[in-house]
């Protein structure tokens, strides 16, 4: 009968096993001690070159209102901040006083009507002596009137036409002076009442109910509702500006959001203090945000683009350097910038597609630190 082997001491494998189990829980404590940073994956795509700019939103246009005639205010809708619409009411002035040169005129044109009908009062005198003209033409020819006083008397005829024709001109012209004068009046009228002369707001109220203003005076300021977003672009990037091409907004008001622009205007001239110049955007903003005045902010406008090409957060750059997270440790490196933009920038070399970079927090970070990663989306 053989002699069974003795077995193998159970306390190797338990220190073997417990050996593991402390390098596993040393390697955990260490990695979770270890900081946490925040990364971006280095991934194809668009790259695109921009031209920075600042943006301002101003209204489409300013009126300052003012009245064409004097008077007292009577009556007024005017509010600051109150939305006002294309002819709607906004000021009355008392008509009083016109009205009753209204009527004076309209008076008068009813008796002006009256005597161009009638026409001239030397009308029956020129029929009389037509008349008597004619009669004096059959004794001439029959001998028994003198030629002489025959072309006397035609001369006084001709003489009676003109006055009694100029008779009647003057009646005309009296009635249409005082038409004209009554049209006048009504126009005059119809400026007392002030309107809106397009839609917009009440931004400045100087005439208020009770006040005598004369003509030419400020009564408010209105503002449209039509907005413009004005781009500032340097001269050395303004040449390569051109109608039509694809912009990114930012406005500060609406922090990180950013929207959608199109070049419609640009202004040939610079300012002459700042040597930049004017475009205007078209900004596609999505339902229920509205531009006001005053918002400034930046925009990055498209003029190249390029596929395939290895794109990170703008934010990961120092300089031209970044941080790149390799087997766990931050590495230092030095890359060549291609295309950029407000928030990207395109690599050309020192880093391969689906590499993290550092991009936040740069500065609490060295070079060979160990890191565990939390992976932003770009």
């Amino acid at each position: 009968m053989s002699t069974p082997k003795p077995a193998a001491p159970n306390w190797f494998f338990r220190l073997a096993l417990t050996a593991v189990i402390l390098l596993l829980l040393g390697w955990g404590l260490s990695y979770t001690l270890r900081p946490v940073a925040q990364v971006a994956r280095a991934a194809k795509g668009k790259a695109g070159r921009f031209i920075p700019g600042t943006v301002e939103v101003k209204a489409e246009f300013t009126i300052e209102l003012k009245s064409e005639v004097s008077g007292r205010v009577s009556a007024s809708s005017l509010d600051i901040g109150k939305p006002v619409t294309q002819g709607g009411m906004l000021m009355q002035i008392d008509t009083g006083d016109i009205d009753l040169e209204i009527e004076r005129i309209t008076n008068e044109i009813v008796a002006a009507k009256r005597k161009f009908e009638l026409g001239s009062t030397r009308r029956a005198d020129l029929l009389n002596k037509r008349d008597t003209l004619a009669n004096l033409e059959r004794q001439v020819k029959s001998g028994a009137y003198p030629q002489a006083e025959f072309d006397k008397e035609k001369r006084l005829l001709q003489q009676l036409e003109q006055y009694t024709e100029l008779d009647e001109v003057n009646l005309k012209l009296a009635l249409e002076t005082n038409q004209n004068s009554l049209r006048t009046k009504q126009r005059e009228k119809a400026k007392m009442t002030i309107v809106a002369p397009s839609d917009g707001v009440v931004t400045l109220v100087t005439t208020r109910v009770g006040d005598l203003i004369g003509s030419n005076s400020p009564i408010a300021t209105i503002i449209s509702v039509g907005r413009t977003v004005e781009a500032k672009i340097t001269e050395e990037n303004f040449a390569a500006i051109k109608l039509g091409q694809k912009a990114t907004v930012r406005f500060l008001t609406f922090g990180a959001d950013q929207y959608n622009a199109v070049i419609s205007k640009i202004l040939p001239s610079a300012d002459a203090t700042t040597q930049r110049y004017t475009v205007f955007l078209e900004v596609h903003l999505p339902e229920g945000r509205t531009l006001l005045p005053g918002l400034t902010g930046e925009v990055s406008i498209s003029i190249a683009e390029r596929a395939n090409a290895i794109i990170i957060p703008r934010r990961a750059l120092i300089g031209d350097y970044i941080y790149v997270v390799a087997g766990g440790k931050l590495e230092r490196r030095k890359i060549v910038k291609g295309y950029d933009s407000l928030n990207q920038v395109e690599i050309l070399s020192g880093l391969t597609e689906g590499e993290e970079v550092l991009v936040e927090e740069q500065d609490r970070f060295s070079e060979g630190e160990r890191v565990r990663t939390q992976v932003l989306v770009n």
